[in-house]
């Protein structure tokens, strides 16, 4: 119990000082900027030896910049924080999802051609319930059930007419030649 408390502790302390608010929303936010300029080369280059480098001070100096005006907007901080979070919360349940599947393979390379319909089916039904997991972990789930509590026959047939006409959309829009097996290079 008493180590509980100790990490809340550095956690609760980390907090007050600004980690989570200045200083990781700035290097996430640096490093992005900072990437995304090496990588394009938009602030120029500079011929070293007959050899192309980005402008590392300039590019350094635009994402240090970016970055602190970033955190100088606590809307901007905000709007990171929750979506990093979303996006760690996605990844958790993609993993997730691939560990459940992962049981039907045992040692074979992760493929869904294949396999029986079975196999597939408990796949899709496996993704189904991680959705449903996140939805009620999110404690979406119960507003979802209370679109169906005021469903009528409008509704049925509204929706029944969307899915039939997207089905339809789909066949008739869909590749039907046949596959060409192996790449031919010209």
């Amino acid at each position: 119990m008493a180590e509980e408390s100790l990490f809340r502790g550095v956690i609760s302390f980390m907090d007050k000082i600004g980690v989570y608010d200045i200083i990781l929303p700035f290097l996430l936010v640096f490093t992005i900027i900072f990437a995304v300029l090496e990588k394009t080369k938009i602030l120029g280059i500079d011929k070293i030896d007959g050899k192309d480098y980005p402008k590392k001070n300039l590019d350094a100096m635009v994402a240090f910049v970016t970055a602190f005006l970033v955190i100088a907007s606590t809307q901007l901080v905000s709007v990171i924080n929750q979506m990093m979070a979303n996006v760690v919360l996605l990844l958790i349940l993609g993993v997730c999802f691939l560990m459940l599947v992962g049981v039907f393979f045992g040692d074979k390379e992760f493929t869904l051609k294949d396999f029986p319909v079975w196999t597939q089916t408990f796949m899709i039904l496996m993704f189904v319930g991680i959705v449903a997991i996140f939805l009620n972990a999110m404690d979406w789930l119960k507003y979802i059930f209370a679109l169906f509590k005021y469903w009528n026959e409008d509704w049925a047939a509204g929706i029944i007419m969307m899915i039939v006409l997207l089905g339809f959309i789909i066949y008739v829009t869909r590749d039907s030649s046949p596959k060409k097996e192996g790449g031919d290079k010209k």
